[in-house]
Protein backbone atom coordinates (compact mmCIF):
# COMPACT_ATOMS: atom_id res chain seq x y z
CA UNK A 1 0.00 0.00 0.00
CA UNK A 2 2.67 2.52 0.96
CA UNK A 3 4.33 2.31 -2.46
CA UNK A 4 1.07 3.57 -3.98
CA UNK A 5 1.27 6.77 -1.91
CA UNK A 6 4.94 7.33 -2.81
CA UNK A 7 5.31 7.13 -6.62
CA UNK A 8 8.63 9.05 -6.44
CA UNK A 9 10.22 5.88 -5.04
CA UNK A 10 9.85 4.57 -8.59
CA UNK A 11 11.08 7.83 -10.09
CA UNK A 12 7.53 8.78 -11.10
CA UNK A 13 6.62 11.87 -9.08
CA UNK A 14 4.58 13.13 -12.02
CA UNK A 15 2.20 10.19 -11.40
CA UNK A 16 1.13 11.70 -8.09
CA UNK A 17 -2.52 12.66 -8.58
CA UNK A 18 -2.53 15.68 -6.25
CA UNK A 19 0.55 17.17 -7.91
CA UNK A 20 -0.80 16.41 -11.39
CA UNK A 21 -4.05 18.28 -10.64
CA UNK A 22 -2.11 21.25 -9.28
CA UNK A 23 0.26 21.35 -12.25
CA UNK A 24 -2.52 21.11 -14.83
CA UNK A 25 -4.70 23.74 -13.17
CA UNK A 26 -4.91 27.04 -15.06
CA UNK A 27 -4.92 28.88 -11.74
CA UNK A 28 -2.40 27.76 -9.15
CA UNK A 29 -0.10 29.10 -6.49
CA UNK A 30 2.42 27.94 -3.91
CA UNK A 31 1.03 28.42 -0.39
CA UNK A 32 3.14 30.77 1.70
CA UNK A 33 2.92 28.38 4.67
CA UNK A 34 5.33 26.05 2.89
CA UNK A 35 8.23 28.22 4.09
CA UNK A 36 7.06 28.10 7.72
CA UNK A 37 7.58 24.36 8.19
CA UNK A 38 10.77 23.40 10.04
CA UNK A 39 12.91 21.01 7.99
CA UNK A 40 15.67 20.63 10.60
CA UNK A 41 15.79 17.30 12.43
CA UNK A 42 14.37 16.52 14.86
CA UNK A 43 11.16 18.39 14.11
CA UNK A 44 7.55 17.47 14.79
CA UNK A 45 5.42 19.97 12.85
CA UNK A 46 1.64 20.26 13.01
CA UNK A 47 -0.17 21.85 10.07
CA UNK A 48 -3.84 22.43 10.66
CA UNK A 49 -6.72 24.48 9.35
CA UNK A 50 -10.10 24.09 7.66
CA UNK A 51 -10.70 21.22 5.28
CA UNK A 52 -10.36 21.87 1.55
CA UNK A 53 -7.90 24.70 2.20
CA UNK A 54 -4.96 23.07 0.39
CA UNK A 55 -2.98 21.21 3.09
CA UNK A 56 -2.44 18.08 0.97
CA UNK A 57 -1.35 20.15 -2.02
CA UNK A 58 1.13 21.98 0.21
CA UNK A 59 2.65 18.67 1.30
CA UNK A 60 3.05 17.47 -2.29
CA UNK A 61 4.68 20.75 -3.31
CA UNK A 62 7.07 20.47 -0.37
CA UNK A 63 7.91 16.90 -1.39
CA UNK A 64 8.59 18.11 -4.95
CA UNK A 65 10.89 20.79 -3.54
CA UNK A 66 12.84 18.22 -1.51
CA UNK A 67 13.20 15.91 -4.50
CA UNK A 68 14.39 18.82 -6.67
CA UNK A 69 17.04 19.44 -4.02
CA UNK A 70 18.18 15.83 -4.61
CA UNK A 71 16.97 14.34 -1.35
CA UNK A 72 16.95 10.55 -1.70
CA UNK A 73 13.38 9.66 -2.81
CA UNK A 74 13.28 6.76 -0.32
CA UNK A 75 13.94 9.28 2.46
CA UNK A 76 10.61 10.98 1.71
CA UNK A 77 7.57 9.12 3.06
CA UNK A 78 3.96 10.24 2.60
CA UNK A 79 0.90 8.52 4.06
CA UNK A 80 -2.80 9.32 3.76
CA UNK A 81 -4.05 8.42 7.21
CA UNK A 82 -7.77 8.41 6.40
CA UNK A 83 -7.14 4.80 5.31
CA UNK A 84 -5.75 3.85 8.74
CA UNK A 85 -8.07 2.41 11.39
CA UNK A 86 -6.22 3.10 14.64
CA UNK A 87 -2.85 3.75 16.27
CA UNK A 88 -1.91 0.05 16.08
CA UNK A 89 -2.32 0.00 12.32
CA UNK A 90 -0.39 3.28 12.11
CA UNK A 91 2.49 1.65 14.02
CA UNK A 92 2.45 -1.28 11.58
CA UNK A 93 2.65 1.03 8.57
CA UNK A 94 5.47 3.08 10.11
CA UNK A 95 7.36 -0.14 10.90
CA UNK A 96 6.98 -1.25 7.29
CA UNK A 97 8.57 2.01 6.15
CA UNK A 98 11.37 1.78 8.75
CA UNK A 99 12.25 -1.69 7.50
CA UNK A 100 12.41 -0.43 3.91
CA UNK A 101 14.66 2.49 4.74
CA UNK A 102 16.97 0.29 6.81
CA UNK A 103 17.48 -1.91 3.76
CA UNK A 104 18.26 1.25 1.73
CA UNK A 105 20.70 2.53 4.37
CA UNK A 106 18.70 5.69 5.05
CA UNK A 107 19.22 7.21 8.50
CA UNK A 108 17.12 10.37 8.21
CA UNK A 109 13.70 10.85 6.64
CA UNK A 110 11.02 13.41 5.89
CA UNK A 111 7.77 11.84 7.07
CA UNK A 112 4.43 13.35 6.01
CA UNK A 113 1.32 12.00 7.74
CA UNK A 114 -1.74 13.57 6.12
CA UNK A 115 -5.08 13.75 7.98
CA UNK A 116 -3.47 12.20 11.04
CA UNK A 117 -6.65 12.62 13.11
CA UNK A 118 -8.51 9.79 11.34
CA UNK A 119 -6.81 6.81 13.07
CA UNK A 120 -8.22 6.35 16.58
CA UNK A 121 -5.74 7.46 19.27
CA UNK A 122 -3.15 8.30 16.59
CA UNK A 123 -1.12 10.28 19.13
CA UNK A 124 -0.25 7.11 21.05
CA UNK A 125 1.82 5.84 18.10
CA UNK A 126 3.63 9.14 17.54
CA UNK A 127 4.38 9.73 21.23
CA UNK A 128 5.64 6.18 21.67
CA UNK A 129 8.03 6.42 18.73
CA UNK A 130 9.25 9.88 19.72
CA UNK A 131 10.00 8.56 23.22
CA UNK A 132 11.77 5.50 21.77
CA UNK A 133 13.97 7.73 19.62
CA UNK A 134 12.64 6.25 16.38
CA UNK A 135 12.27 9.74 14.87
CA UNK A 136 15.43 11.29 16.35
CA UNK A 137 16.94 12.07 12.93
CA UNK A 138 13.67 12.79 11.15
CA UNK A 139 11.39 15.65 10.18
CA UNK A 140 7.69 14.95 10.65
CA UNK A 141 4.82 17.00 9.27
CA UNK A 142 1.39 15.98 10.51
CA UNK A 143 -1.74 17.58 9.07
CA UNK A 144 -5.18 17.68 10.57
CA UNK A 145 -8.26 19.80 10.76
CA UNK A 146 -10.82 20.62 13.35
CA UNK A 147 -10.64 17.56 15.64
CA UNK A 148 -6.88 17.92 16.27
CA UNK A 149 -7.49 21.49 17.36
CA UNK A 150 -10.72 20.89 19.30
CA UNK A 151 -9.51 17.90 21.29
CA UNK A 152 -6.23 19.54 22.25
CA UNK A 153 -4.31 16.59 20.83
CA UNK A 154 -1.36 18.77 19.80
CA UNK A 155 -0.98 19.79 23.43
CA UNK A 156 -0.24 16.19 24.42
CA UNK A 157 3.33 16.46 23.07
CA UNK A 158 5.15 18.62 25.66
CA UNK A 159 8.90 18.34 25.22
CA UNK A 160 8.48 16.08 22.20
CA UNK A 161 8.45 18.64 19.40
CA UNK A 162 12.16 19.28 18.83
CA UNK A 163 12.40 22.20 16.38
CA UNK A 164 8.87 21.63 15.14
CA UNK A 165 6.25 24.33 14.72
CA UNK A 166 2.49 24.77 14.69
CA UNK A 167 1.29 26.23 11.40
CA UNK A 168 -2.30 27.30 10.77
CA UNK A 169 -3.23 27.27 7.11
CA UNK A 170 -6.04 29.76 6.51
CA UNK A 171 -7.97 30.43 3.31
CA UNK A 172 -6.22 33.01 1.13
CA UNK A 173 -6.18 36.52 2.55
CA UNK A 174 -7.15 39.29 0.15
CA UNK A 175 -3.48 40.18 -0.33
CA UNK A 176 -2.74 36.57 -1.32
CA UNK A 177 -5.78 36.60 -3.60
CA UNK A 178 -4.33 39.65 -5.36
CA UNK A 179 -1.01 37.82 -5.73
CA UNK A 180 -2.79 34.94 -7.48
CA UNK A 181 -5.24 36.96 -9.56
CA UNK A 182 -3.03 39.88 -10.59
CA UNK A 183 0.72 39.50 -9.98
CA UNK A 184 1.35 42.86 -11.68
CA UNK A 185 -0.82 44.73 -9.18
CA UNK A 186 0.61 42.71 -6.30
CA UNK A 187 4.21 43.65 -7.02
CA UNK A 188 3.35 47.35 -7.24
CA UNK A 189 1.48 47.81 -3.96
CA UNK A 190 3.17 48.26 -0.57
CA UNK A 191 3.38 45.53 2.04
CA UNK A 192 2.13 46.55 5.47
CA UNK A 193 2.52 44.27 8.47
CA UNK A 194 1.65 46.72 11.28
CA UNK A 195 -1.57 48.78 11.50
CA UNK A 196 0.50 51.70 12.80
CA UNK A 197 2.07 51.78 9.31
CA UNK A 198 -1.32 51.77 7.56
CA UNK A 199 -0.75 55.24 6.09
CA UNK A 200 1.71 53.55 3.67
CA UNK A 201 -1.35 51.98 2.00
CA UNK A 202 -2.06 55.37 0.43
CA UNK A 203 0.84 54.62 -1.94
CA UNK A 204 -1.44 51.99 -3.51
CA UNK A 205 -3.90 54.71 -4.61
CA UNK A 206 -2.96 54.42 -8.34
CA UNK A 207 -4.25 50.81 -8.22
CA UNK A 208 -7.57 51.62 -6.57
CA UNK A 209 -9.77 50.63 -9.54
CA UNK A 210 -8.02 47.31 -10.05
CA UNK A 211 -8.19 46.50 -6.33
CA UNK A 212 -11.89 47.39 -6.19
CA UNK A 213 -12.64 44.93 -9.01
CA UNK A 214 -10.51 42.21 -7.42
CA UNK A 215 -12.19 42.77 -4.05
CA UNK A 216 -15.63 42.32 -5.61
CA UNK A 217 -14.45 38.89 -6.80
CA UNK A 218 -12.92 38.06 -3.43
CA UNK A 219 -16.22 38.85 -1.72
CA UNK A 220 -17.73 36.03 -3.81
CA UNK A 221 -15.02 33.41 -3.45
CA UNK A 222 -13.24 34.22 -0.24
CA UNK A 223 -9.94 32.39 0.03
CA UNK A 224 -10.94 28.74 -0.34
CA UNK A 225 -8.95 27.36 -3.30
CA UNK A 226 -11.78 25.70 -5.20
CA UNK A 227 -14.03 28.77 -4.91
CA UNK A 228 -11.12 31.05 -5.92
CA UNK A 229 -10.54 29.02 -9.09
CA UNK A 230 -14.26 29.10 -9.93
CA UNK A 231 -14.48 32.86 -9.59
CA UNK A 232 -11.29 33.62 -11.50
CA UNK A 233 -12.43 31.36 -14.34
CA UNK A 234 -16.11 32.22 -14.61
CA UNK A 235 -16.88 35.07 -12.21
CA UNK A 236 -19.04 32.85 -9.97
CA UNK A 237 -18.81 29.95 -7.57
CA UNK A 238 -20.28 26.69 -8.92
CA UNK A 239 -23.01 24.77 -7.14
CA UNK A 240 -20.68 21.78 -7.02
CA UNK A 241 -18.19 23.82 -5.00
CA UNK A 242 -20.89 24.94 -2.56
CA UNK A 243 -21.93 21.30 -2.11
CA UNK A 244 -18.32 20.20 -1.53
CA UNK A 245 -17.68 22.73 1.23
CA UNK A 246 -21.06 22.19 2.88
CA UNK A 247 -20.33 18.45 2.99
CA UNK A 248 -17.04 19.29 4.78
CA UNK A 249 -18.87 21.33 7.43
CA UNK A 250 -21.63 18.78 7.97
CA UNK A 251 -19.09 15.96 8.14
CA UNK A 252 -17.10 17.69 10.88
CA UNK A 253 -20.30 18.38 12.82
CA UNK A 254 -21.26 14.69 12.77
CA UNK A 255 -17.73 13.37 13.46
CA UNK A 256 -17.46 15.51 16.58
CA UNK A 257 -20.84 14.53 17.95
CA UNK A 258 -22.49 17.92 17.50
CA UNK A 259 -26.10 18.54 16.52
CA UNK A 260 -26.48 19.81 12.98
CA UNK A 261 -29.80 21.39 13.99
CA UNK A 262 -28.18 23.45 16.77
CA UNK A 263 -25.26 24.51 14.56
CA UNK A 264 -27.66 25.58 11.84
CA UNK A 265 -29.80 27.62 14.26
CA UNK A 266 -26.76 29.39 15.71
CA UNK A 267 -25.29 30.21 12.29
CA UNK A 268 -28.69 31.46 11.12
CA UNK A 269 -28.82 33.84 14.12
CA UNK A 270 -25.29 35.06 13.39
CA UNK A 271 -26.20 35.78 9.76
CA UNK A 272 -29.36 37.65 10.74
CA UNK A 273 -27.80 39.74 13.53
CA UNK A 274 -24.20 40.37 12.42
CA UNK A 275 -22.39 42.55 13.18
CA UNK A 276 -24.49 43.48 16.23
CA UNK A 277 -23.15 42.16 19.56
CA UNK A 278 -24.78 38.99 20.88
CA UNK A 279 -25.29 37.60 24.36
CA UNK A 280 -25.24 33.83 24.85
CA UNK A 281 -28.29 33.93 27.16
CA UNK A 282 -30.31 35.90 24.65
CA UNK A 283 -29.21 33.66 21.81
CA UNK A 284 -30.13 30.51 23.77
CA UNK A 285 -33.65 31.80 24.33
CA UNK A 286 -34.10 32.89 20.71
CA UNK A 287 -33.06 29.58 19.20
CA UNK A 288 -34.53 27.46 22.01
CA UNK A 289 -31.48 25.31 22.80
CA UNK A 290 -31.80 25.18 26.58
CA UNK A 291 -28.98 27.10 28.21
CA UNK A 292 -26.30 29.66 27.46
CA UNK A 293 -23.73 26.95 28.25
CA UNK A 294 -24.88 25.00 25.20
CA UNK A 295 -24.53 28.11 23.04
CA UNK A 296 -21.05 28.74 24.46
CA UNK A 297 -19.92 25.17 23.67
CA UNK A 298 -21.21 25.38 20.12
CA UNK A 299 -19.71 28.82 19.49
CA UNK A 300 -16.39 27.48 20.83
CA UNK A 301 -16.68 24.55 18.42
CA UNK A 302 -17.39 26.88 15.47
CA UNK A 303 -14.46 29.11 16.39
CA UNK A 304 -12.00 26.23 16.68
CA UNK A 305 -13.36 24.88 13.40
CA UNK A 306 -12.24 28.17 11.77
CA UNK A 307 -15.86 29.02 10.89
CA UNK A 308 -16.45 32.00 13.20
CA UNK A 309 -14.34 34.58 15.00
CA UNK A 310 -15.62 35.93 18.31
CA UNK A 311 -14.73 39.52 19.25
CA UNK A 312 -15.14 40.32 22.96
CA UNK A 313 -15.79 43.79 24.32
CA UNK A 314 -12.47 45.52 25.10
CA UNK A 315 -12.23 47.97 27.97
CA UNK A 316 -10.64 51.02 26.29
CA UNK A 317 -8.80 52.03 29.47
CA UNK A 318 -7.02 48.69 29.89
CA UNK A 319 -7.49 47.01 26.48
CA UNK A 320 -8.49 43.91 28.45
CA UNK A 321 -11.47 41.82 27.28
CA UNK A 322 -14.67 41.84 29.34
CA UNK A 323 -16.23 38.46 28.64
CA UNK A 324 -19.39 39.27 30.61
CA UNK A 325 -20.49 41.74 27.95
CA UNK A 326 -22.02 40.79 24.61
CA UNK A 327 -19.70 39.61 21.83
CA UNK A 328 -19.52 40.24 18.13
CA UNK A 329 -19.43 37.09 16.00
CA UNK A 330 -18.12 37.19 12.43
CA UNK A 331 -17.72 34.42 9.89
CA UNK A 332 -14.05 33.96 9.04
CA UNK A 333 -14.26 34.13 5.24
CA UNK A 334 -16.63 35.89 2.81
CA UNK A 335 -17.39 32.62 1.01
CA UNK A 336 -18.92 31.26 4.22
CA UNK A 337 -21.54 34.02 4.25
CA UNK A 338 -22.83 32.82 0.88
CA UNK A 339 -22.49 29.13 1.76
CA UNK A 340 -24.37 29.37 5.05
CA UNK A 341 -27.04 31.72 3.73
CA UNK A 342 -27.91 29.00 1.20
CA UNK A 343 -27.82 26.31 3.89
CA UNK A 344 -29.94 28.25 6.38
CA UNK A 345 -32.33 29.64 3.72
CA UNK A 346 -31.85 33.24 4.82
CA UNK A 347 -31.00 36.40 2.93
CA UNK A 348 -27.30 37.15 2.74
CA UNK A 349 -26.06 39.97 4.98
CA UNK A 350 -25.35 43.28 3.24
CA UNK A 351 -21.91 43.86 1.75
CA UNK A 352 -21.09 46.35 4.49
CA UNK A 353 -21.56 43.63 7.12
CA UNK A 354 -19.51 41.10 5.15
CA UNK A 355 -16.70 43.63 4.69
CA UNK A 356 -16.57 44.27 8.43
CA UNK A 357 -16.29 40.51 8.95
CA UNK A 358 -13.45 40.27 6.42
CA UNK A 359 -11.52 43.06 8.14
CA UNK A 360 -12.05 41.51 11.58
CA UNK A 361 -11.00 38.01 10.49
CA UNK A 362 -7.89 39.32 8.68
CA UNK A 363 -6.74 41.30 11.72
CA UNK A 364 -7.48 38.32 13.99
CA UNK A 365 -4.91 36.21 12.12
CA UNK A 366 -2.18 38.34 13.68
CA UNK A 367 -3.67 40.17 16.67
CA UNK A 368 -6.03 39.68 19.57
CA UNK A 369 -9.05 41.71 18.56
CA UNK A 370 -12.28 42.90 20.09
CA UNK A 371 -14.68 45.83 19.78
CA UNK A 372 -15.74 48.82 21.85
CA UNK A 373 -19.19 50.33 22.16
CA UNK A 374 -20.69 53.05 24.31
CA UNK A 375 -22.68 55.95 22.89
CA UNK A 376 -20.48 55.42 19.82
CA UNK A 377 -18.66 52.34 18.58
CA UNK A 378 -15.32 51.20 17.20
CA UNK A 379 -15.97 48.11 15.09
CA UNK A 380 -12.64 46.34 15.64
CA UNK A 381 -9.96 47.10 18.23
CA UNK A 382 -6.57 45.40 18.54
CA UNK A 383 -5.05 44.99 21.97
CA UNK A 384 -2.12 47.03 20.66
CA UNK A 385 -4.46 50.04 20.75
CA UNK A 386 -5.47 50.49 17.10
CA UNK A 387 -9.16 50.77 16.21
CA UNK A 388 -10.85 50.26 12.85
CA UNK A 389 -14.15 51.75 11.74
CA UNK A 390 -15.65 50.15 8.63
CA UNK A 391 -17.79 52.74 6.80
CA UNK A 392 -18.92 51.07 3.59
CA UNK A 393 -20.87 53.99 2.12
CA UNK A 394 -20.35 57.02 -0.05
CA UNK A 395 -18.70 60.11 1.40
CA UNK A 396 -18.01 58.83 4.92
CA UNK A 397 -16.37 61.07 7.45
CA UNK A 398 -13.05 59.87 8.81
CA UNK A 399 -13.30 58.87 12.46
CA UNK A 400 -11.58 61.12 14.99
CA UNK A 401 -12.44 58.99 18.03
CA UNK A 402 -9.72 58.40 20.60
CA UNK A 403 -10.80 56.54 23.71
CA UNK A 404 -8.56 55.54 26.59
CA UNK A 405 -5.61 53.51 25.31
CA UNK A 406 -7.00 53.28 21.78
CA UNK A 407 -4.32 55.53 20.34
CA UNK A 408 -5.38 55.56 16.70
CA UNK A 409 -8.59 54.86 14.80
CA UNK A 410 -8.38 54.07 11.09
CA UNK A 411 -11.46 54.50 8.93
CA UNK A 412 -11.86 51.86 6.24
CA UNK A 413 -14.11 53.36 3.59
CA UNK A 414 -15.81 52.29 0.41
CA UNK A 415 -13.79 54.71 -1.70
CA UNK A 416 -12.40 57.72 0.19
CA UNK A 417 -8.80 58.56 1.17
CA UNK A 418 -7.57 60.90 3.89
CA UNK A 419 -4.24 61.24 5.72
CA UNK A 420 -5.34 63.13 8.83
CA UNK A 421 -7.41 61.55 10.22
CA UNK A 422 -6.44 58.40 8.35
CA UNK A 423 -9.02 56.95 5.97
CA UNK A 424 -8.32 54.24 3.35
CA UNK A 425 -10.67 52.12 1.23
CA UNK A 426 -11.09 48.77 2.96
CA UNK A 427 -9.90 46.82 -0.07
CA UNK A 428 -6.75 48.94 -0.39
CA UNK A 429 -5.85 48.32 3.25
CA UNK A 430 -6.54 44.58 2.98
CA UNK A 431 -4.53 44.31 -0.26
CA UNK A 432 -1.51 45.77 1.54
CA UNK A 433 -1.97 44.05 4.91
CA UNK A 434 0.29 41.00 4.94
CA UNK A 435 -1.33 38.07 6.78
Amino acid sequence: MIEHFNPWWRGRFEDDEDYRKWKESEIKWIPKEISEISLDSFSLNFLFGPRQVGKTTLLKLLIKKLLDEEVDPMAVFYLRCDYIEDYKELINVLDEYFEMREVEGIESSYIFLDEITFPREWFRAIKLYVDMGKFRNDVLVLTGSVSMYLKGEVETFPGRRGKGRDIIMYPLSFREFVRVASPEVYKNIPRVSDPFEADECIDAKPWTNELRILFSLYLKSGGFPRAVKDVLKSGRVSEETYETYLAWVRGDILRLGKSEWVVKRIIKAILEKAPSPLGWNTLAKEIDVGSHKTVFRYIEFLEKAFIVKVLPYLDPNTLEPNYKKEKKVHLTDPFLYHLFSKWCLVEEPGIDKIVEGVVASHLARRYEVGYWRNSSEIDIVTREGVGFEVKWRKNPGASKAHVGKIREVITLSKEGFSRDPLMIPAYVFLACFDV
